[in-house]
């Protein structure tokens, strides 16, 4: 599983960690967005309640994830990124992972001082198009073609902006820091040095998961 802050770069490294071990990479935001496509039960429970401006309720995120790991996809081994984030998440995917008896092996916690996170998250643009992710200092966009065809069309989230970073760390502070005790208590913790290039912050990762 990655914990870490918005910024850290966990689904770049998760990626890249899901690659080299064969791992099946469970992010929330994609399994909701695969389930609203498929149009499955879930997706149209999930959608009702996006509809409406409300938060997926936890039940029905930890219900796909069950689908997902129950599907024998997940054979070979899961990587977490992004969920969960809150305490009561947290002890939902115990509860879970007991039911299958999944063990949980490792909680890489990269770690990334608050100017870096803002310097980081406000210099982000996305391709409308394709998704890809550039920035405006480590990985700006050349003009190099879309995969979707044509140039990428740039924009910027709502919360990648300056005035919103601030509070998307805050609300990491209030409501997800807390599980780094939480995971420190079960012994499986391991903290990780975020800073640095991609492949110094992969080898610490690798350093990590094999001590």
């Amino acid at each position: 599983m990655f914990l870490g802050p918005p910024g850290a770069g966990k689904g770049t490294q998760a990626e890249r960690l899901r690659d080299d071990l064969g791992l099946v990479h469970i992010s929330t935001g994609d399994l909701l967005r695969e389930e609203l496509a498929a149009g499955t039960k879930l997706g149209i429970e999930a959608k009702g309640f996006m509809d409406a401006g409300e938060l997926v309720p936890d039940a029905v995120v930890i219900g796909m994830i069950r689908e997902r790991l129950q599907s024998g996809a997940a054979a070979g081994g899961v990587l977490f990124d992004g969920f969960p984030r809150t305490d009561a998440q947290a002890r939902e995917l115990d509860s879970l992972l007991a039911d299958l008896s999944l063990p949980l092996d490792a909680v890489l916690l990269l770690e990334v001082s608050r100017d870096e996170l803002v310097r980081r998250l406000g210099g982000r643009w996305l391709c409308r198009k394709c998704g890809r992710s550039y920035h405006e200092v480590f990985s700006p966009y050349a003009g190099t073609p879309c995969p979707k065809g044509g140039q990428c069309e740039l924009y910027q989230r709502d919360d990648d902006r300056a005035e919103a970073v601030a509070k998307r760390l805050d609300v990491y502070e209030r409501q997800t820091a807390p599980l780094v005790g939480y995971y420190e208590g079960h012994g499986i913790l391991r903290r990780v040095d975020g800073e640095g290039t991609l492949d110094e912050v992969y080898e610490r990762l690798e350093a990590a998961i094999q001590a």
